[in-house]
């Protein structure tokens, strides 16, 4: 296949959540907090949560298939399919059961792990993808069910987390320039133990002295403090090394879309590059921290009630467990 020599289109875009919805009164029933409490800290008042019958698979499927119907292509001209997650539903890999079920019997499919950075990580990836002209049309999906993996008796954590999915089609173009403008990504191991889901250190005995590890997880672990000062520490600093290298003023920026994490990291950041308010774009409030699923599924609303029009410009950073960390500057197209 010749090499792609023109750059990326996005071109579609789809969301989904569970049915069921968790508000901040509903939480006080089962650990002692309040709306105040959690509205003043997060910005968070209700958060979708998967019930019976509904899961990662189930939402990443829907998410993708809104985009690719807003794309205008059927699945099986896709060429690749990339599910960022860290909870999916069979640790093998969840991206081949989405796409068997939205019936892309042509694509390659994997998933790609890295928490609330996964969706621009595999965004990123998939560009490489389409620019080296290996594939041409790719559907990259954010999905998270993280209340699988919430210690509902911790009122400082179980309130922060939802589930939910979003997805981005993306297509190699040779004309009319390129959507995805710049890129940073980073990590930082050494600071992993602030955030993490880590495994149970369970060995049991197996034959003679020898024994086995039984396989296992815990709750999500997390030192809210310190992400909190990771965020408004690395999360400007990202995005200015970005700016800076792709010669865009932040003043030109037509939207600041972040990892909806919290509303006060959400401010900061806005305040650091004297970003209007109105220009960030934010459903924390409806969602909570949904990992992976935050940024496409905030753009996807933005994209659906007419906020994000075609030509706008937009930059946007994930952080979060790893720790990890980046930032893109991108222009949405639309359907073409």
């Amino acid at each position: 296949m010749p090499e792609i020599k023109g750059g990326i289109a996005l071109v579609g875009s789809g969301s989904a959540t569970p049915s069921q919805r968790l508000t901040n009164d509903q939480l006080g029933l089962r650990v002692e907090t309040s709306d105040e409490w959690i509205r003043t800290r997060t910005g968070i008042s209700e958060r979708c949560v998967c019930g019976a019958g509904e899961n990662l698979v189930g939402l990443g499927s829907s998410a993708a298939r809104s985009a690719l119907e807003m794309a205008g292509w059927d699945s099986c001209t896709l060429d690749l399919v990339i599910l960022a997650t860290s909870t999916p539903d069979d640790l093998f890999g969840s991206a081949p059961q989405i796409q068997a079920q939205i019936g892309a019997s042509k694509a390659v499919a994997f998933d790609l792990t890295a928490a609330c950075s996964g969706f621009l990580f595999a965004m990123v990836t998939a560009a490489q993808y389409l620019r080296t002209g290996s594939v041409r049309r790719a559907l990259v999906i954010g999905a998270d069910q993280l209340t699988r993996w919430v210690d509902w008796d911790d009122r400082t954590s179980c309130v922060l987390f939802g589930d939910g999915a979003g997805a981005i089609a993306m297509e190699a173009q040779e004309e009319g320039g390129d959507g995805l403008i710049g890129f940073k990504l980073k990590s930082d191991g050494s600071r992993g133990e602030c955030l993490n889901l880590p495994q149970f250190q369970n060995s049991l005995p197996l034959v003679d002295e020898k024994t086995h590890q039984k396989g296992g997880f815990s709750t999500i672990q997390m030192n809210g403090p310190e992400v909190y000062k990771f965020a408004v520490r690395e999360v400007p600093a990202i995005l200015e090394e970005l700016l800076n290298s792709t010669n865009i003023a932040s003043e030109t920026l037509d939207w600041l879309l972040l990892h909806q994490a919290n509303q006060r990291i959400l401010d900061a950041v806005a305040d650091r590059f004297d970003i209007p308010h109105n220009k960030v774009l934010s459903n924390l409030s409806k969602y909570g921290n949904t990992s992976a699923a935050t940024i496409p599924l905030m753009f996807d609303e933005a994209v659906r009630d007419g906020r994000i029009q075609q030509g706008h410009l937009i930059a946007s950073s994930g952080f979060g467990a790893g720790l990890s960390w980046g930032a893109a500057l991108f222009r949405w197209q639309g359907p073409l």
